[in-house]
């Protein structure tokens, strides 16, 4: 993955429409990177209209319904371990395209909690995120955590086929 971005809606949209061309005329396409998709909808509208799909540019989507809190508020879904989880295993199974597109409504805050998460997890610097807007703090603890988790996992499945390879070889 060369690049994460974090945007609204709005802008989403536009980038993904960066990738459109008419039937038979591929040569007009503004944009030819491939790219996947963190979709962050709203569930008190039930999403914002707009779905995302898979296509020649588009390597994969992810759509989660959950709102802005940061602490139980009557009516609002919160942010879960199981979908921090999805997103973490989202990012690593399209590590191969070109862009992580992730929004939410404004590309504030949810959105911009996520990015920070995905820009760490692929071993980059993600100071940025947290220097010029304020990333929603239990999306991006519950993403720490879940890669924890995912770690750890890992960890022990690797240390299980050694082991296992190690007995074959006696």
């Amino acid at each position: 993955m060369k690049r994460v971005i974090v945007r609204s809606v709005h802008d989403a949209f536009d980038y993904v429409m960066q990738h459109y061309y008419p039937f038979g005329l591929e040569d007009l396409v503004e944009r030819a990177d491939t790219y996947a998709v963190i979709s962050i909808q709203d569930t008190h509208t039930g999403g914002f209209g707009l779905k995302f799909a898979e296509s020649n540019f588009c390597k994969g989507v992810l759509t989660l319904y959950f709102d802005d809190v940061l602490r139980e508020v009557k009516g609002a879904v919160m942010f879960t371990d199981e979908m921090a989880d999805q997103i973490v295993d989202f990012i690593l199974q399209h590590r191969d395209v070109d862009t992580l597109l992730i929004h939410c409504y404004g590309g504030q805050s949810r959105s911009r909690a996520v990015g920070a998460f995905a820009v760490k997890l692929l071993g980059t610097d993600n100071s940025k995120y947290f220097a010029t807007g304020d990333p929603n703090r239990l999306v991006y603890d519950k993403l720490v955590a879940a890669w924890k988790r995912k770690k750890a996992v890992l960890r022990d499945e690797n240390n299980k086929s050694t082991l296992r390879a190690e007995k074959n070889d006696r």
